[in-house]
């Protein structure tokens, strides 16, 4: 067989790894003087290893995640009390299967963000569609979509992947509307999908968040600890604490 119709024979079925490297791996194979199963073996395995590394990377990119974090490269020393056996059964993501909600609660810059976005990751690699987002910018995109008559096309973007990350709740009030745009994303999810939240306020402060409305509040709280897994972290901040010994 021609090179030539081997390649188009390897793009027609999609095998992109073994069509832009099939020389180089039928080299080694010949150096190695390799059975013709085992060569064909070996081809395969790494045709499954790339695609596989390209699914993790087109889920990292469709998950927009503004860094990778890992949990190997979490700071343990900074955090003056967090549940580390705990943080670490979170990663065997059981939780998603489950549709549980994890959320990470305390003071700002104690690593809660970093424990998102290394749960976002993880769950990519593991073949998970994930999304992560501030709440301010999630509520801005709903508020636009519900002033565009969009509303229910751009809900369905936050309700498809099987992990939502909502990042920084509690720092910015959220006015009724918003708040009420909230509540119909987390009961959209609510049983269908799990919630990764991080928060710097106890949820009994969580009404003076959302315009002082009980409801709302109550309602959101109902349904996120519904089914969740909760972290506490205690600490000061670790950029203040930088600065500080400066």
């Amino acid at each position: 067989m021609e090179n030539s119709e081997l390649e188009q024979n390897l793009d027609y079925l999609k095998l992109l790894h073994l069509r832009d490297n099939f020389r180089e791996i039928a080299a080694e194979a010949a150096r190695r003087q390799m059975s013709h199963l085992d060569f064909f073996a070996s081809a395969i395995s790494d045709e499954v290893l790339d695609k596989q590394q390209r699914s993790v990377q087109r889920r990292l990119r469709q998950a927009r995640m503004p860094a990778v974090k890992t949990l190997d490269s979490f700071d343990w020393t900074h955090p003056q009390e967090i549940n580390r056996e705990h943080v670490r059964h979170l990663f065997n993501l059981h939780w998603i299967d489950q549709r549980t909600n994890v959320l990470f609660l305390g003071p700002p810059g104690t690593g809660k963000t970093h424990l998102a976005l290394a749960l976002a990751y993880q769950a990519c690699t593991q073949r998970c569609n994930v999304r992560f987002i501030k709440l301010d910018d999630a509520l801005t995109e709903l508020e636009t979509a519900w002033n565009s008559h969009s509303f229910a096309k751009t809900l369905k973007n936050f309700i498809q992947p099987d992990v939502l990350v909502l990042d920084e709740i509690g720092y910015l009030s959220v006015p009724q509307h918003r708040a009420e745009l909230f509540f119909r994303l987390v009961s959209a999810r609510y049983e269908r999908g799990s919630i990764v939240l991080t928060t710097n306020r106890a949820f009994a402060d969580w009404r003076e968040i959302f315009d002082n409305d009980t409801t709302i509040t109550s309602g959101l709280i109902e349904r996120l600890l519904h089914r969740h897994e909760l972290v506490k972290i205690h600490g000061n901040s670790y950029p203040m604490n930088k600065y500080n010994s400066q």
